[in-house]
C-alpha cells in the first residue's frame, strides 16, 4: 500500500518513554509489568528470533513487516537493500507477516527454517515477481541452492519457535494499527506503507543524528 509523507507517525525520540502510536498502542513496557510486553522497545527492535540483515551492530535499526507475495514489499526491497548495503551501518530487522494466504505462510515457514542461510532464502523469494505458488517457492529455493526437503524437516523441528515468532510479529503489526504490508520503523519514525527513498534516507539520517 502507498501513503503520503504527512501520514507518518513519530514515536518518542528515544523509544523509551511509553509514547502511543495510532489507536493508543504503547510501544514501551512499564517496569511493573510481570510478563514481557510484546510492544516494548526490546521486543519490537531486538527480538532475538527475528532475522537481521545488514550490520547486526549497526547504529540505526530499520524494522520491516513484510509478506513474500506483497507487490509493494517486492518493489521496494531491492532499493532498500541497496541503501542498507551502501550505508554499512544499518541493522535491518525483517518481520515476517504472512497475510496473503497459504503460499505466504509456506514461504515464511521454509525461509525461517533456513537458519543462518535465511537471508539467501529471503532474497531469492523477494526477487521473484508476482504471486507465488508452493511449486514456485520450491523451485526458487532449489535454484538458490537449498534442499527443500531439508527445510521442511527443519521447520517441523522448529515449528514451535517459528510459530511463536510469527505470532509476535502479527501482534505487533496489529497493535501498531498497520493495515497491510509493508510497514517500517526507521529509527523513531513509523511508515505504514512504502515511503519515497528520499524520505527513507532522510529518516535514516535523522535517526543517526538523534542517536549521536
Amino acid at each position: 500500500m502507498t501513503f503520503q509523507l504527512d501520514r507518518r507517525t513519530f514515536l518518542t525520540a528515544t523509544l523509551a518513554g511509553g509514547a502511543a502510536f495510532a489507536g493508543g498502542a504503547a510501544l514501551v513496557a512499564g517496569p511493573a509489568l510481570a510478563a514481557p510486553d510484546p510492544m516494548s522497545k526490546e521486543a519490537v527492535l531486538y527480538d532475538p528470533e527475528a532475522p537481521v540483515l545488514g550490520n547486526p551492530k549497526g547504529d540505526v535499526t530499520i524494522v520491516e513487516w513484510f509478506d513474500y507475495q506483497c507487490p509493494y514489499c517486492k518493489k521496494a526491497y531491492p532499493e532498500i537493500q541497496e541503501i542498507v548495503e551502501a550505508d554499512g551501518r544499518i541493522r535491518m530487522v525483517m518481520k515476517d507477516w504472512p497475510i496473503f494466504g497459504p503460499p505466504s505462510e509456506y514461504a515464511t515457514n521454509l525461509t525461517l527454517a533456513a537458519g543462518k542461510h535465511r537471508p539467501q532464502a529471503l532474497d531469492a523469494l523477494m526477487r521473484t515477481e508476482g504471486r507465488l505458488t508452493d511449486q514456485m517457492i520450491d523451485e526458487r529455493l532449489t535454484a538458490a541452492g537449498f534442499d527443500v526437503a531439508a527445510l521442511k524437516r527443519a521447520h517441523q523441528r522448529e515449528k514451535g519457535r517459528i510459530d511463536a515468532l510469527i505470532a509476535r510479529n502479527a501482534a505487533q503489526a496489529e497493535a501498531f494499527g498497520f493495515l497491510g504490508t509493508p510497514a517500517y520503523i526507521v529509527g523513531t519514525v513509523v511508515f505504514p506503507g512504502v515511503p519515497s527513498m528520499a524520505d527513507f534516507r532522510q529518516a535514516i539520517a535523522d535517526a543517526r543524528a538523534k542517536s549521536g
